[in-house]
């Protein structure tokens, strides 16, 4: 039962991610990060909350729209912390020279590590093991 209702929590700060995400609010979306946060691109090092909220920015402006859905894949929970593997789809709009724009379709496996930190569950580490653009 206790595995529920951290999921349940868990979907409720998706939601709000993802409409973060598409409504392109970097401090919305960042508030579901832990402060220590520790960031792994795909193929590239770890790097901190700062740095992970800048290229955020960077991002976000590149984007005219962005539409994102996501499943969970699998799931556990061990030592407080709570890890699942999700599968997300984001579509992006990009500008492309004066009035025209380019479709972007971006396809990753994430997995997230959270931790409830003073009664709210916060992402403690992120990776990204797999992603495909085209």
């Amino acid at each position: 039962m206790e595995t529920d209702l951290i999921i349940s929590a868990i979907n409720e700060i998706h939601k709000k991610a993802n409409l973060a995400l598409e409504s392109k609010d970097v401090v919305a979306y960042t508030d579901m990060f832990a402060d220590d946060l520790s960031f792994t691109p795909f193929e590239k090092t770890a790097i901190n909350k700062r740095d992970f909220t800048i290229d955020l920015k960077k991002y976000f402006s590149g984007a005219k729209t962005i539409q994102t859905s996501h499943y969970r894949i699998r799931s556990s929970a061990e030592n407080d912390i709570f890890t699942e593997k999700i599968a997300r789809k984001s579509v992006l709009i990009k500008p492309n020279l004066l009035i025209f724009s380019k479709k972007q379709t971006v396809q990753t496996e994430e997995i997230y590590h959270w931790k409830n930190i003073k009664g709210e569950w916060k992402v403690v580490a992120l990776e990204i093991v797999l992603e495909e653009k085209y």
